[in-house]
């Protein structure tokens, strides 16, 4: 799961991926539901981990399959959030952590998919 978190000004939270799949490409913050963790309390906590940030999970807004590992497949579903407090700083297994203007996007490389599934469901032009 992931969280579309925007900032007062329009820009969007953005992590450099650490580790593959994708390793050194932009990607939204997120990770994997533990056991017994609701998606909602997954979004709250992989988000303090990789950003510093404490966030309250909203909507589900989409989700998506990517390739994963080994051949794997990954389902993955992205939720609004918003900040409540915290710093931003990366951590965990993001390599950097950045508020991103939508002009700005285009000069990055973005993990496979996301500009697409981002444009899909309105959250870029």
């Amino acid at each position: 799961m992931g969280a579309i978190i925007r900032d007062e000004a329009g820009r969007l939270l953005l992590i450099k991926r650490g580790h593959d799949p994708e390793a050194g490409r932009w990607s939204l913050p997120g990770g994997r539901v533990e056991p017994g963790e609701t998606d909602e309390q997954a979004v709250v906590r992989e988000i303090r981990e990789e950003t510093g940030l404490s966030v309250a999970c909203g909507q589900l807004i989409g989700s998506v399959e990517r390739p994963g590992l080994r051949g794997a497949v990954v389902a993955i579903a992205d939720y609004a959030a918003t900040v409540t407090g915290g710093t931003l700083v990366p951590g965990d297994d993001a390599a950097d952590a950045r508020w991103v203007s939508p002009a700005d996007l285009a000069g990055l490389t973005l993990t496979g998919g996301l500009a697409e599934a981002l444009t899909a469901w309105g959250v870029i032009g």
